[in-house]
């Protein structure tokens, strides 16, 4: 019976030390996976939830020398989950240093990753999850960066899906609305804010972290075996 079991299969999940990559790594964790995961802080005791279920690596996703240095100590690789990103408000991703930023972590440097270890999943017929946004598909008006480079990853997630399928590699994107993350704190922590978001969700209720990882296992998982170069929006229905 296809399940969702993943005993045997190794995981890292880049952006694993919070938000919906921890959420996402724990899942992986409680259906069997060995599972690796990275932050940007300089070691896992800096974080205030308990990461000692995972082996954990520094890495900034926007740094090109240290993704390409970067080696988790792993001798297969079954999914590669790119869940790191970051934003900036105030209108800072005007400034093109600050979206170049922008673009280099949530774009470029995923991208690096998926190439560093494409020979790792090609070995095994792995796949690749992105954590994109309901921004990969509509413009966000304060900013500019994190829109560009959450909706060219979702058109980098159709490419390698289709220059990946002949090394077996399935490649695929989640695509949250409003979750509570540490991303979106500014809007769920004010009352008033998150009052007017919760009214536009028709399910009425922010996401949690849980409701992406969910979804990010069933594209990982045999259940997807014939899906790629697909993106699942996870909103609440505010895109329905």
């Amino acid at each position: 019976m296809i399940s969702l079991d993943f005993t045997g299969k190794t995981v890292l999940v880049i952006g694993g030390s919070s938000g919906i990559g921890l959420a996402a790594a724990r899942m992986f964790a409680d259906a069997g996976a060995r599972v690796a995961i990275t932050g940007t802080r300089g070691g896992a005791g800096d974080y205030p939830d308990d990461l000692a279920a995972f082996s954990y690596h520094s890495l900034d996703t926007g740094d090109r020398d240290r993704v390409a240095a970067f080696a988790p100590g792993i001798d297969r690789l079954d999914v590669l989950v790119n869940a790191a990103g970051m934003v900036m408000y105030r209108r800072a991703e005007f400034e093109i240093a600050n979206f170049e930023r922008v673009l280099a972590a949530n774009l470029s440097g995923l991208f690096q990753l998926c190439e560093k270890f494409r020979p790792m999943l090609s070995a095994v017929k792995g796949c690749i999850v992105n954590v994109g946004s309901v921004a990969s598909h509509r413009g966000i008006v304060a900013q500019p960066a994190y829109s560009a480079s959450k909706g060219g990853l979702l058109t980098l997630t159709k490419s390698l899906a289709l220059a990946y399928a002949k090394d077996g590699i399935r490649v695929n994107q989640v695509s949250p609305g409003l979750v509570r993350t540490k991303l979106t704190e500014v809007t769920w922590t004010n009352a008033a804010r998150r009052a007017a978001a919760e009214r536009a969700i028709p399910l009425g209720r922010i996401g949690e972290p849980e409701d992406v990882a969910g979804a990010i296992l069933f594209l990982a998982s045999p259940l997807a075996g014939y899906v790629t170069g697909e993106a699942i929006i996870i909103d609440g229905g505010q895109c329905a």
